[in-house]
């Protein structure tokens, strides 16, 4: 500690005249370390014995003290206004004295600092003028360094002095020009660098400007361009930025360069210096600070008139090197380079010398590289200039010379686009949109896939920045001056975004009259097409759909601007051409999202005046092509005419652009009563043409009341004026009343009347229908249009409707499915008006096929879920009105009267069978059977169409009828000679046929011929022809049947059936023995007509059907059994005894039994069990084996068991009581309480007709 306390002493001793120090008045002394005592200084500086060494620590304790106590050493030099010019003598004087380098140094830094801290006027002139009075008295520059260095120093620390130095002292400046030539570099380097802060004052360069254009440019650009140190060349570049900053310097530099190049280029002598080759020259230096500062030059000239001065520098080929530097790793040089390559673009000869095409590849790679590193700024200045190339880029002179580089261009746009700084980001996206210009991507082939990676990245950094911002508003940021910011720099990155998007929609546009970018011509032809012009179209579309709009929408419901709704609306407007095969579909969603009340409310805003013409004008006429589009594939209604259609295109281009009301507005015109002129008409069926297409894509933007009352009065001034409406606005306008009718409300008969007369006037309604529920209510609401027009537009209904409910057409065997909401809107109408039914029975026989079948179908699903509607009257006498005009049209040939007359009898059988209880035939349903009887026997077997329905009819008609009903209908029948005819035709049909459409309808005359021989039978009533039928064929029929022939089988045992129960003794049905039956037998006498071997292969043949376990066949197969029996009976007890017992019969009851769990009750089994027991077969059938089939019905459930089980199972217990087998007392004890059991249930169940086999209504 005492070697530092010594230490101390020792430097304040050597700061200190000793000699001199003790006479000092202490305030001399600077009262902190270091203890400087400016009397001492005063002495010391001067004197020549003291050595520069410690002269130098002086001044560096000074200048250390000087900016670590800045006020106390001010204080302590300020003291004495004569003391501090002293010492700044002193200062002065040694700074001219020394020729000490780093002396010197400290000398101009202390008296620099001296002079900006003590901020006096009189101490500043006292240093100028020493300073002026030395280089005046120099003979030469040649010590003249530290005084220039000490000027420049001051006045770059203190900035006033340069105008001083400038006013006071002007004869400086003759000193300045003699260091300026004075061979030493060091001596020029200090001059550039005063004059550089001189110029740098505006008033001095004022005054200074008659020197610089009389004495100094000449000398100061010659000393440019031969300057070999970095420090003059620096200096020089630094006086040459502060001359550039005026327009007066640049103007007299420029021109004297142009006329020094211009003399250079007459071949007369070299004059002055042209500053492009000087600025050139320093480019091609290898130092890159010169390159920096050179570049920095030529933009300071460039900045002032780039039109005007560019010119000197393109044809110095400067471009040429700026483009080279682009690939430096310096950022300063690659930033500066693109600023001033920015500046030279603004110039068409840069494009026209073809520099930007050999420059461009490397703008490309110095993007790539620039967007690795971190400097945000480089980005964006790279980014603007490749911007400013592709934008200016002449058409004809092309950019891109390989598809290459084309690609890698787009590969780093698309990363720029990516950027997270959104500055960065919406300067590629300006690029990106320049980009997508057609001659540069013709280089093919054109790199589609490219493109569209590059348009998913812009879009995706739209949506991810503006849903940031969506983000932010929905975590409770309010609104406020910040958020209406953060919604403005969202709509300005959206809309360079859509102006990126809409040169891409402009580019598909463009290329696709370019047969080369259709597709990718060097694409194998097996592959993939991907990389085309349709692939290209239908992405932007999507992207358009998915992205853009959305992104849109929820920007409009923050803020509006009017050019971002003005290029949205141009994309969707181009997207019309660029995908034409789906400009439809397209309309129909932009319809369904409202776009056609977005489009009117943002015309009404911004477009109601003057203003925004061209926003007008894009939203006019995307509405005109989405409303072409709608109405060239209307939903649910024809399509006008290639006429029609011109019309409305014609009144849409012309009137949409004078639309900019609001919705009120246009209600409030619409309804105008007064007289409305040509014009003005024309845009009020342009509003409801609007209107009626929202509608229709359920956008209803307006009150339905009020609409509704708005186009009746339209519709009523059209009539008070005399005029009809096109057909496109009826149709309308017609649509809109019936879809906007309120509900319980009526249309004054004023307007119903002027609807129809409207109507009337039509070639065809077709023309005006709309397919909608609410269409079809309005005409058939009002009796005066339903009258005239209910038929048509029900036919058109069906025509229009889909076979949407064919499925209802079937049987239901579970729940019944929903009805469709346009067969709910029907039914409703016709519960309420069932006289409608008489329209729709009409429309069966009249319309085309497939409408009749529709309407078929309607009715039928009708019928069978409305029972409770009685229309069977109804409908039998208006068909028997049709039938009788078809008779009487066409009765020789009814099948040709109308392909429709099938359905309608179809429909007929439908409605006799929907009458479940027996009823009395009146008069007309005799009527209508005499009818159906007559058709069926003015047609032939081949007429299946027509026959099959009408079998039906007829069949169950003599079925569910009253026995006496019964009897004059079979009359009715077996008076019809034609139609015993056609039976006769078709049994005899059906040994020829084989698996053919024929076999339901022949089915249904083996059934008829069964019915009517029982009804005649039963009656003994008036034949009139008989029938022939060969008893040897149907036993053959039944003995080798036809394996898919179960119905027909079973149609002809329930024919046997019937011929067994009568003993082959019907008046009508003739049996004939066929020629080459074997002769009878002495046996077969008895069971004549039948013989024993005839009988026994029946048998057969019988259990064979009844193997088969079809529930149907085995039905008939055991009726057939059972009269079969009884004939036997009746002419043998002993043979039918025998029939009866036969083993096989035990053999097929097995079979029939191991068909499954509870196998005994079914009905066809039980049958067949009970005839056993009737006919004592206890070979098949043993007492044991009843015993068991009790038990096991003993623990059935009753209400689990069909009516046609409990009828065959009371049946099987009456005939074994009956038979008394059971001698046990317990099992005769269970056997009464399963009667007792079975009554009821049996009672109740009503049993079916004995021949109630008819599945074919079809």
């Amino acid at each position: 500690m005492a070697d530092g306390v010594a230490l101390r002493k020792d430097e304040e001793a050597v700061l200190l005249l000793e000699k001199a120090h003790y006479r000092h008045d202490p305030r001399w002394l600077l009262p902190v370390s270091p203890r400087l005592c400016l009397a001492c200084a005063l002495e010391l500086l001067p004197e020549p014995g003291v050595a520069l060494v410690r002269k130098k620590h002086l001044l560096s304790c000074f200048g250390d003290a000087l900016l670590r106590h800045t006020s106390l050493v001010t204080q302590l030099v300020a003291q004495d206004q004569r003391v501090c010019i002293q010492f700044i003598r002193i200062l002065f004087g040694l700074l001219c004295s020394v020729e000490d380098g780093s002396a010197t140094n400290l000398c101009i830094e202390v008296l620099t600092q001296l002079m900006m801290q003590l901020k006096l006027e009189q101490t500043i002139q006292c240093l100028l003028s020493e300073c002026h009075k030395e280089l005046s008295n120099m003979p030469s520059m040649r010590g003249s360094l530290a005084t220039l260095t000490l000027l420049g120093k001051l006045v770059d620390a203190i900035p006033a002095l340069a105008d001083q130095l400038v006013t006071e002292h002007g004869k400086l400046m003759e000193h300045l020009l003699r260091g300026l030539v004075y061979p030493n570099e060091g001596v020029q380097a200090s001059v550039c660098y005063l004059y550089g802060k001189l110029y740098s004052s505006p008033l001095a360069a004022e005054l200074l400007s008659g020197h610089f254009r009389e004495k100094l440019y000449p000398l100061f650009l010659s000393t440019l361009d031969v300057a070999q140190t970095k420090e003059l060349q620096i200096n020089c570049l630094g006086l040459l930025r502060q001359l550039l900053k005026y327009d007066l310097f640049v103007s007299i530099i420029m021109d004297k360069s142009a006329l020094a190049k211009s003399a250079g280029n007459d071949g007369g002598p070299p004059g002055e210096t042209s500053l492009p080759l000087v600025l050139k020259k320093l480019l091609l230096s290898r130092d890159e600070t010169l390159q920096v500062a050179s570049t920095h030059c030529i933009t300071a000239v460039l900045v002032h008139c780039p039109a005007k001065y560019a010119l000197a520098f393109i044809h110095a080929d400067v471009p040429e090197f700026l483009f080279e530097h682009l690939s430096s790793s310096n950022e300063a040089l690659v930033w500066s380079s693109c600023s001033c390559l920015i500046l030279l673009a603004e110039e068409p000869l840069f494009f026209s010398k073809c520099h930007t095409v050999y420059g461009i590849e490397a703008v490309v790679r110095s993007l790539q590289e620039s967007l690795r590193m971190n400097n945000t700024e480089l980005h964006k200045q790279g980014l603007l200039l490749f911007a400013e190339i592709l934008t200016r880029q002449p058409e004809e002179i092309k950019l891109f010379t390989s598809s290459a580089l084309c690609r890698d261009a787009g590969r780093a746009l698309r990363e720029a686009v990516s950027s997270p700084v959104l500055e960065v980001a919406a300067e590629a996206v300006r690029a990106t949109c320049a980009f997508l210009r057609k001659d540069h991507q013709s280089a093919p082939p054109v790199q589609y896939r490219e493109l569209q990676a590059l348009l998913e990245a812009m879009l995706s950094r739209c949506v991810e920045f503006s849903q940031v911002s969506l983000n932010r508003r929905s975590l409770g940021h309010g609104y406020s001056r910040d958020s209406e910011k953060a919604i403005f720099r969202r709509g300005t990155f959206i809309l360079s975004t859509l102006e990126g998007f809409r040169s891409a929609c402009r580019l598909a546009v463009e290329f696709q009259n370019e047969p080369l970018a259709q597709e990718n011509p060097f694409t194998a032809p097996s592959a993939e097409k991907e990389d085309t012009l349709e692939a290209f179209s239908e992405f932007l579309l999507s992207s358009c759909d998915s992205l853009c709009i959305p992104m849109v929408l929820r920007h409009l419901e923050q803020a509006t601007q009017p050019a971002l709704v003005e290029v949205f609306f141009s994309i969707l407007h181009s997207l019309f051409v660029i995908v034409p095969h789906m400009k439809e579909k397209f309309s129909e969603k932009l319809a369904a999202s409202s776009f056609i009340q977005l489009t009117l409310e943002l015309k009404a805003v911004f477009c109601s005046g003057p203003s925004y013409s061209a926003l007008n004008q894009v939203c006019s006429s995307f509405l005109y092509y989405m409303c072409l589009n709608l109405l060239s594939a209307p939903k649910k209604t024809e399509p006008p005419s290639q006429e029609e259609l011109s019309a409305v295109s014609e009144l849409l281009q012309h009137r949409l652009s004078q639309i900019s009301s609001r919705s009120l507005e246009s209600l409030a015109f619409l309804s105008d009563r007064q007289y409305v002129e040509g014009a003005a008409r024309q845009k009020q069926y342009c509003i409801l043409l609007l209107f009626y297409l929202a509608h229709v894509h359920e956008d209803r933007f307006v009150s339905e009341a009020e609409l509704s009352v708005a186009v009746q009065s339209f519709l009523l001034s059209l009539q008070d004026q005399g005029e009809c409406p096109p057909l496109t606005v009826l149709k309308a306008s017609i649509y809109l009343l019936a879809v906007c009718q309120v509900q319980d409300s009526v249309l004054d008969e004023v307007v119903v009347s002027a609807i129809r007369k409207f109507l009337e006037g039509l070639l065809d309604l077709r023309l005006v229908y709309t397919h909608h529920p609410l269409l079809l209510c309005f005409f058939l609401s009002y009796p005066e249009l339903m009258s005239r027009f209910g038929q048509r537009v029900l036919e058109l209904w069906f025509s229009w409707e889909e076979s949407c409910c064919e499925e209802l057409d079937e049987l239901p065997t579970g729940p019944e499915p929903t009805l469709p909401a346009s067969l709910v809107t029907l039914f409703q109408i016709l519960r309420s008006h069932p006289s409608i039914l008489l329209i729709l029975l009409d429309l069966i026989y009249s319309s085309p096929v497939d409408t009749a079948r529709k309407v078929l179908v309607a009715l039928r699903t009708f019928l069978r879920r409305n029972e409770d509607v009685q229309v069977g009257g109804l409908i039998r006498g208006h068909f028997l009105l049709i039938l009788q005009h078809l008779l009487v049209e066409h009765g020789a040939c009814p099948s040709g009267a109308s392909g429709n007359l099938p359905l309608l009898l179809s429909l007929l059988s439908l409605v006799q069978l929907r009458s479940k209880a027996e009823q009395e035939l009146d008069s007309m349903a005799m009527k209508l059977l005499h009818q159906v009887s007559k058709l069926c026997g003015k047609c032939s077997p081949t007429d299946v169409d027509i026959l099959q329905p009408s079998f039906n009819f007829l069949y169950w008609s003599l079925q569910q009828t009253t026995p006496s009903s019964q009897k004059r209908a079979a009359a009715v029948f077996l008076s019809s000679t034609a139609l015993m005819e056609l039976l006769e035709k078709m049994l005899a049909l059906t040994w020829e046929e084989t698996d053919t459409p024929m076999t339901t309808l022949l089915c249904s005359a083996w059934l008829l011929t069964a019915s009517f021989s029982a009804q005649q039978h039963e009656g003994s009533l008036q034949v009139h022809q008989t029938l022939s039928v060969e008893l040897d064929q149907v036993l053959k029929a039944l003995s080798f049947p036809k394996k898919t022939a179960a119905l027909l089988s079973a149609a002809i045992l329930c024919f046997l059936r019937t011929a067994l129960q009568q003993s082959f003794s019907s008046a009508l049905v003739v049996l004939v023995p066929s020629e080459t039956r074997p002769p009878p037998t002495p046996g077969d006498a008895v069971l004549a007509p039948l013989g024993t071997s005839q009988v026994l292969s029946l048998l057969i043949g019988l259990q064979n059907l009844l193997v088969k376990k079809d529930p149907v066949l085995s039905q008939a197969c055991v009726g057939c059994l059972e009269s079969l029996l009884n004939y036997l009976h009746a002419r043998s007890p002993d043979i039918a005894l025998h029939v009866a017992s036969q083993p096989w019969h035990r053999f097929l009851l097995v079979t029939l039994l191991d068909s499954g769990e509870n196998a005994f009750l079914q009905p066809e089994v039980l049958k067949l069990m009970t005839l056993f027991v009737r006919y004592q077969s206890s070979s098949v059938l043993s007492c044991e084996e009843v015993g068991l089939v009790l038990q096991g019905a003993a623990v059935a459930d009753p209400s689990t068991l069909s009516s046609s089980t409990l009828q065959a199972l009371r049946g099987f217990f009456l005939q074994v009581q009956s038979m008394g087998l059971l001698t046990d007392h317990s099992t005769a004890k269970t056997l009464q309480a399963l009667l007792e059991g079975l009554c009821p249930a049996a009672s109740s169940a009503q049993p079916p007709p004995p021949d109630m086999l008819y599945p074919f209504l079809h």
